[in-house]
Formats: structure tokens, C-alpha cells, sequence
């Protein structure tokens, strides 16, 4: 493990990088999806199909990242993935029907889930390592990028168009991926001493099997994931749908949509080391779930841009330390094993929940299917706060 401070700061310093790269070019590609559905002339219930290739390839990936970083270690495989991640997000636009959009992202999405095991796998490490909860931290730089690549996208999204746009993002992230790879793969990783002493007490060094209780917290911590990051892909992937195809918005206002909800986002998270350490994880869970209910309600229902803004605001407000926490907490008890398996959940909630979103829509109306965000949340606090009263929170 890296020994001195310094080796630490510098491996938290890429990390961030990598998990800043990765919400700046996942929001690229969303804010480009209104220009991308009309150009290749899906339905909703079709594009919700295509982006189904997005969950197809990222799920099968994040089940088998977790054994290839405990093979070749967390810090090469996210170079790999981010190399694949920059150099898949120029493929959308050159697609002009919803089948073939499905199949480039079921590569995107691919990228898109291994990198993400991957780096949460050397965070929760890090983590343990510092004994300090600033999973939050990372996922604010995710949280940030994406603000940025909202609203970088939303500026040039009446002057470039999608092809052009997210090939810029590929030489873009092809640059980042160069300086902070190098970075990373030059640290150390951080393994935590007990990590160590569990993996070498198997046979062989062989990594211990995780008993039935800690398969099952991991699985819990996961759900929690699954719940409230259905409700980050439905901002993602609908939201600037929603404001500009109900509420009559201009792209770039609808645009602005997620790039508020991804500022409200950031900045819960930018707190949220502060928040764990007073109220502990399972009030923080518990309130950020409840705030949540509330923001999407009215972001959803709200009669005018503005209020819809504001929901937006708020439910990121909500969602932004949730997810950390639960895959902080996976990888704790689970290892890369446990991070890949509640990242599966998590992210395939992520993933998932827009083309469910898309169904919902043609059943019955955008607004009406956005309201399942609302109802996630609430059963994640509701999960929560059965797990704290099971004696399981932590």
C-alpha cells in the first residue's frame, strides 16, 4: 500500500480524475439524446429499447470487473475502461435507426460499468485505508464532471452538431485519460491491513468466501443503490426530455435541467463527509431518501420550467450521498467482489429504470413515469431504516 501521505494525496488526486471524466462524458452523450432520438426517428418505447443496450452491456460488465481487478488490480483495469469509454461515446450519432443505436451502446455501456467497479473498488479501499468517510468526495467530482458536460452540451447544442460534439469529447477524455492514467498507474494501490490478512488466510492466498450474512448486507446496500440511482439515469436520460417535449423549453434550458439537478448534486455530495461523520449513515441515508420523495415530485408535476427546475435541484440535493454510501459500505464487507455486486444493482438501476421510464410513458405520460423516481426513494429510506433496526446498518 502506498506509504507515505503524499503517495495517498497524489492516488486520491487521480481517482478524482477518473471519476470527474467519467460525469463528463456520460453527460455529453445524454444531453445529446433528444437531437439523437429525432435523428434516428424512434418512439419513446423504442429509444427506451435502445438505451436497454446501455444496461445490457454495463450489468454483464460489472459482474465480471470485480474478478478482473482482484487479477490485475483496480488501477489498469479503469485505464482500460476509460480507453473504451472515451473512444465509444463517438458512435451514437453515426447511427440512424434504433436497433443499431442499441448496439453501440451496449458497448458504451460496457465501458461505462467496468470503469465503474473499477474505481469504486480502489476508492472504498482508499477509504478504509484513511478511516475517513469521503466516498462522497469522489462521487461529487462524478457529480461535477457531469455538471459540466450538461452544461458545456447545452451550449453548443444549437452550434454543433451531435456527431461533432461527441467526437470533441472523445479526443477530450483520450487527453484526461493520458495525464491522469500515467498518474494512477504509477500509485500504489491502497489496500487496507485487514483486506490483506483476510485474503491471505485462504487456501493458497485465495480470498476467503464471504459467509451468508455479508451476502446478504452487500445485496441490501445494493437495493439501496438500485433505488436511488434508477432516479439519477431518469434525470439523466429523461429529464431534458421532459422539459423541453411537456413544458415547451428551448433545448438548451432543457439542457439546464440536468446540469441543475447535477450543481445540487455535487454540492450535497461536497458535504457529505461532513454529514456522515455528525449524523452517521443511516440518518443520512433516511433524510436524504425523504428530501428526494419531495424534490421529484415537484420536478416532475411542476406546471412550469422554473418549478421543475427547482424539483430537479432538490432531488439531486437527496440523492447525492445515498449511493456512496452504499457501495462504500458493499465494499467494506465484500471487497471488489462486494463493490461489483452492489454496483451491478445500483447501476442497473441507473441503467434500467429509462427504458422502464420510456414504457411508462407511452402507457400513460412522461410526467406520470417520472413519479417512480419519488417512489424509489422512498423505499430505499424504507430499506434503511428496516436494515438499522435488523442491527445491520454499521
Amino acid at each position: 500500500m502506498p506509504g507515505t501521505r503524499d503517495d495517498l494525496t497524489r492516488l486520491r488526486a487521480a481517482l478524482t480524475a477518473f471519476f470527474a471524466l467519467d460525469g463528463f462524458v456520460f453527460a455529453g452523450w445524454v444531453v445529446r439524446i433528444p437531437a439523437i432520438k429525432e435523428q434516428t426517428g424512434a418512439s419513446a418505447s423504442a429509444l427506451g429499447l435502445a438505451l436497454l443496450g446501455v444496461s445490457a452491456g454495463a450489468v454483464v460488465t460489472m459482474t465480471l470487473t470485480g474478478r478482473l481487478v482482484r487479477r490485475y488490480g483496480s488501477h489498469p483495469v479503469t485505464v482500460a475502461c476509460a480507453v473504451l469509454l472515451c473512444l465509444s461515446i463517438a458512435l451514437p450519432p453515426l447511427t440512424h435507426s434504433a436497433l443499431a443505436l442499441g448496439a453501440v451502446l451496449l458497448v458504451f455501456g460496457s465501458a461505462y460499468g467496468g470503469i465503474n467497479v473499477a474505481f469504486n473498488s480502489a476508492a472504498v479501499d482508499l477509504v478504509a485505508v484513511l478511516g475517513r468517510p469521503i466516498m462522497p468526495s469522489f462521487h461529487a467530482a462524478f457529480s461535477l464532471g457531469g455538471m459540466v458536460g450538461a452544461g458545456l452540451g447545452g451550449l453548443v447544442a444549437g452550434a454543433l452538431s451531435p456527431t461533432r460534439h461527441l467526437l470533441a469529447l472523445t479526443v477530450t477524455g483520450l487527453l484526461v485519460t493520458l495525464v491522469a492514467g500515467r498518474a494512477l498507474l504509477r500509485c500504489e494501490p491502497a489496500v487496507p491491513p485487514a483486506r490483506a490478512s483476510e485474503e491471505n488466510s485462504g487456501r493458497d492466498g485465495a480470498p476467503r468466501r464471504r459467509d451468508r450474512r455479508t451476502r446478504r448486507l452487500v445485496v441490501t446496500f445494493g437495493l439501496i443503490a438500485l433505488c436511488t440511482a434508477y432516479g439519477e439515469g431518469a434525470m439523466a436520460d429523461w429529464g431534458a426530455l421532459h422539459l423541453e417535449q411537456d413544458l415547451d423549453a428551448s433545448p438548451g434550458l432543457a439542457a439546464a435541467g440536468y446540469s441543475c439537478f447535477a450543481l445540487a448534486m455535487t454540492v450535497g455530495r461536497l458535504t457529505g463527509t461532513t454529514l456522515l461523520e455528525r449524523l452517521g449513515r443511516t440518518a443520512t441515508v433516511v433524510a436524504g431518501g425523504t428530501t428526494a420523495v419531495a424534490g421529484m415530485l415537484l420536478g416532475s408535476l411542476a406546471p412550469s420550467v422554473g418549478v421543475a427546475l427547482f424539483g430537479f435541484a432538490i432531488t439531486g440535493l437527496g440523492l447525492a450521498n445515498i449511493f456512496p454510501v452504499a457501495v462504500e459500505r458493499a465494499g467494506a464487507l465484500g471487497g471488489p467482489s462486494g463493490v461489483a455486486t452492489a454496483s451491478t444493482l445500483g447501476y442497473g438501476g441507473m441503467l434500467l429504470g429509462p427504458p422502464a421510464i420510456g414504457f411508462m410513458a407511452d402507457w400513460f405520460s412522461l410526467p406520470a413515469a417520472l413519479t417512480s423516481v419519488a417512489a424509489l426513494a422512498a423505499v430505499a429510506v424504507l430499506v434503511a431504516v428496516a436494515t438499522r433496526r435488523a442491527g445491520v446498518a454499521g
